[in-house]
This record gives structure tokens, C-alpha cells and sequence, in this order.
């Protein structure tokens, strides 16, 4: 026997014995025990088939969440008429849904319809009166209509609801301003100013009527 075929002798013998041992061992893998992801996006299909995997699907965005987004989005572009039929079309889905209200209601104020916007900050306190940014919103457009005693009553329910929300005292203050009640504006300016620094007008107030008073 040559040496080269002793060495294949030897091969043979070392893969027969690597075989047997595997078969006896019981650490082969057996049919009924499937692997299991240890976690939830491990993958089951391996790197040619990554979509197989245990991981929780997203929670789907519901179309009136999809709607709000595209009137948020042509608010800020400018496109009101956009933004009015994203929001339109919210409200037929859920009529009740208050984001769609409430950006309703921003629109009629953006065009001047105080009235219909008056109806839509009363029908979301009609669902839910401890809102505290429809008493906010419904009190600012009372007081374009002239109806600033019911204007004061919403503003105060307002930081009433949320005492540390500074835009709350910063309207209430314009209304008080407009009325000619400066003294008590110039104490919700402050508040304003105290509880966010950044909102500069409530400065430039304040330094106006301390300089008038």
C-alpha cells in the first residue's frame, strides 16, 4: 500500500467515525423542534429572506390620523384649501373626532368666520368641557365678536384647567389689553412671561404699560 492510499485510508476512517458519532450523539437536529427567536425581531428565514421575522408589526395609522397629517402639512405651506378638505374629509369619517374640530375651527378663524368657528369650539366643549385649549380658543373668538364677558369666563376656565400653560395668560391678557383693562393685562403678560421666556410680545408688553403706568 502506497502512502498516499494509507492516507486516504485514513481520511475514511476519520469521516466514518465524525458520521457515526453525530447519529448516536442526538445533538442533530430533529424534525418537530423549529428554532425560535430569542427575540422579537430575530430573523427565522435567514439573510436571504429577511422579511421573515417575529417582529411586531406597526401600529397602522388610521386614515383620519393620515388626514390630520395633510392638513397640518398645508397649514404650514399656506394652502388653506387644502387643509380645509383634508379636514373635511376627517369629519365625515368621525364627525366627533376632536383634532379635526379643532383644526376646523383654526380655519374658520384663519377666514375670518367667527361664528362657525364659535360652533366648532362649542360643540368640542360639548364633548369634552375640561378642555382647556377649546375654552382658550372659544374665548379668543368670542372676543372678536364682541362678547368679551363670556370671553373672560372661557379665558379664566382655561388656566383654570392648565395654571402652568403660559399661552392661556398671554390671550387672556390681549383680550384685557383690548378691553382697556391694562392693569390686569399687564399682570397676565407677566404671568405669561414667567412661567416661558420665550415668548417675546409678552416682554414687549409688559415694557410698554410699565412705561405708560
Amino acid at each position: 500500500m502506497s502512502t498516499f492510499q494509507f492516507f486516504l485510508l485514513v481520511v475514511a476512517g476519520g469521516l466514518f467515525y465524525l458520521f457515526f458519532k453525530q447519529i448516536f450523539s442526538g445533538s442533530y437536529p430533529k424534525r418537530g423542534v423549529d428554532f425560535e427567536a430569542k427575540v422579537p425581531d430575530d430573523h427565522i428565514g435567514g439573510i436571504n429572506r429577511p422579511d421573515k421575522t417575529f417582529s411586531k408589526p406597526k401600529t397602522p395609522v388610521s386614515r383620519i390620523e393620515e388626514l390630520i397629517v395633510m392638513a397640518d402639512k398645508a397649514i404650514e405651506k399656506g394652502d388653506l384649501l387644502e387643509a380645509r378638505k383634508a379636514v373635511q374629509s376627517a369629519l365625515i369619517i368621525d364627525e366627533n373626532n376632536i383634532e379635526a374640530l379643532r383644526r376646523e375651527g383654526y380655519l374658520y378663524l384663519e377666514d375670518r368666520e367667527y361664528e362657525a368657528a364659535k360652533k366648532v369650539y362649542e360643540k368640542i366643549l360639548s364633548l369634552d368641557p375640561s378642555d382647556d385649549i377649546a375654552h382658550d380658543s372659544l374665548a379668543n373668538t368670542l372676543h372678536k365678536l364682541g362678547e368679551d364677558d363670556a370671553a373672560q369666563n372661557h379665558h379664566r376656565k382655561a388656566i383654570e384647567l392648565d395654571p402652568e400653560y403660559a399661552p392661556h395668560y398671554f390671550n387672556y391678557a390681549n383680550t384685557l389689553y383690548d378691553m382697556g383693562l391694562k392693569e390686569g393685562a399687564l399682570m397676565n403678560y407677566k404671568k405669561a412671561y414667567e412661567l416661558d421666556s420665550g415668548i417675546e410680545e409678552a416682554k414687549k408688553m409688559i415694557e410698554e404699560l410699565e412705561e405708560k403706568a
